[in-house]
């Protein structure tokens, strides 16, 4: 079990005396290191022997995607990124390190659980802000994009995106625009050269979206969009205390919910957890993890539902 599940239960165990049901009977975790562990090692590190396993398992996996979509062209601009090391990135900026490689194996995990269930459209969510979920929904599109698939990156938070910046574009008409248009065709989704993937940004933000994306649009909006793409990847507002990831979930296939060593509460995170459909809970990635064990990864797999 990982310190951060460790250091809630102690606490809860501390202050109530009763101990509390284990949380990773309930989940997965995905441990990624913290901006200071990716400094304080800049070297990367040599594959071990499970770091070569993951990659035999990118192969694999890839070997196994649906290729339907694979060469059909698709129409939409083209733009071009600007990408630093703080925006952290690093799938693009730091592509060996040990960061980059947890992001790999993530995207094996969900290329194996499409084998056993309808698996396109993954929703990324947190339990409250500034937990990671927008770095991890952008570093996921981009591990995915290298197996040669075409992949979606929607910025589904409508009142405070963030993805776009990210790539330095700023500007951009994205998905709020669209809503609010009486335009038929699904628009607004860029091309995004150097990363090798979709966008489709959330645009300026809007003081009311759920009116919105309950509207019926969103649903027609993806229904055009799903045949084009072989990956969706959501990147969701939070789950407290708005409703609006329950809009997203209803229209995706799967959810990876996204906590951080440090911040995340156990009592969020276990009404987070609460308020999602136990089986479209793919499993949690625990962001911002310090003095992990380098030489193996460490993932607790849940039987799919």
């Amino acid at each position: 079990m990982s310190r951060l599940f460790d250091a809630l239960q102690r606490s809860a165990t501390e202050q109530s005396g009763i101990e509390t049901p284990d949380m990773m009977s309930l989940i997965s975790s995905l441990q990624l290191p913290s901006e200071q562990d990716e400094q304080t090692d800049p070297t990367p590190e040599p594959k071990s022997e499970l770091g070569q396993l993951v990659a035999d398992g990118v192969q694999e996996a890839s070997d196994l995607e649906d290729q339907t979509t694979a060469d059909r062209p698709l129409n939409f601009p083209t733009v071009d990124v600007l990408v630093t090391p703080p925006s952290r990135l690093v799938f693009l900026t730091e592509p060996d390190s040990l960061a980059a490689e947890k992001f790999r194996f993530l995207g094996v995990r969900l290329r194996h659980l499409r084998q056993n269930r309808p698996l396109k459209k993954v929703l990324i969510t947190s339990t409250i802000p500034e937990e990671g979920k927008s770095l991890v929904s952008a570093n996921l599109a981009g591990v995915l994009a290298r197996r040669k698939q075409k992949v979606l990156l929607v910025e589904g938070d409508l009142r405070r995106p963030s993805l776009a910046q990210q790539f330095g574009l700023r500007g951009l008409r994205g998905l709020g625009e669209w809503l609010q248009s009486g335009q038929q065709k699904a628009l607004n989704i860029f091309y995004l050269r150097r990363p090798n993937f979709w966008l489709m940004p959330a645009g300026h933000p809007l003081e009311n979206p759920l009116e919105l994306m309950q509207s019926g649009r969103l649903v027609e909006c993806m229904r055009q969009v799903e045949p084009l793409f072989d990956w969706i990847i959501v990147d969701s507002p939070p789950l407290l205390p708005l409703a609006d990831t329950s809009v997203w979930e209803r229209l995706t296939d799967g959810t990876l919910l996204v906590a951080r060593e440090g911040k995340t509460e156990k009592a969020a995170l276990q009404e987070g957890v609460a308020l999602l459909k136990q089986s479209d809970l793919l499993g949690i990635v625990l962001n911002g993890c310090t003095n992990l064990n380098r030489s193996y990864y460490r993932y607790y797999s849940t039987p799919a539902t």
